[in-house]
């Protein structure tokens, strides 16, 4: 069983995002954890465009990557670039992967607009998701 790591800088909405897709397609191929370099908690916008997908993140804390320095990760993908700059280094042989997903928590516009960008980000990071379990967890 693989351990995968996804981080980004507060662990609200894009690494959560992640972690939702990525359990969802990787199923009992891996272990999926989360974390950012700080906690903001979970953002109710990301919940919310999950659901809107069938998937639940509801259960999900904001955890920060200290937490998890003593689990062998095979995988750590971040999600935005100042958590790939700014995360703190951790012993680990890990394949380490980046990819840089638009923050839907600074959209700004009306109700209809922010919400449309967490769509936005959300669809991004469902496709990156699913390929990356189909290129390194499907035998």
């Amino acid at each position: 069983m693989k351990n995968i790591l996804v981080l980004c800088t507060g662990n609200s909405c894009r690494s959560q995002i992640a972690e939702g897709y990525l359990r969802h397609f990787a199923g009992d191929k891996a272990n999926i954890y989360s974390a950012g370099i700080e906690t903001h908690g979970v953002n109710p916008k990301a919940i919310q465009v999950m659901t809107e997908d069938g998937i639940d993140i509801s259960s999900h804390t904001s955890n920060n990557v200290d937490e998890y320095k003593d689990i062998n990760f095979d995988y750590v993908i971040t999600v935005c670039d100042n958590a790939k700059e700014n995360c703190p280094f951790f012993p680990t042989r890990a394949q380490r992967f980046h990819q840089n997903f638009p923050d839907p928590a600074k959209a700004t516009g009306n109700a209809d607009e922010v919400i449309n960008e967490f769509r936005k980000v959300r669809n991004l990071i469902k496709e990156y998701s699913k390929s990356f379990v189909q290129e390194h967890l499907v035998n």
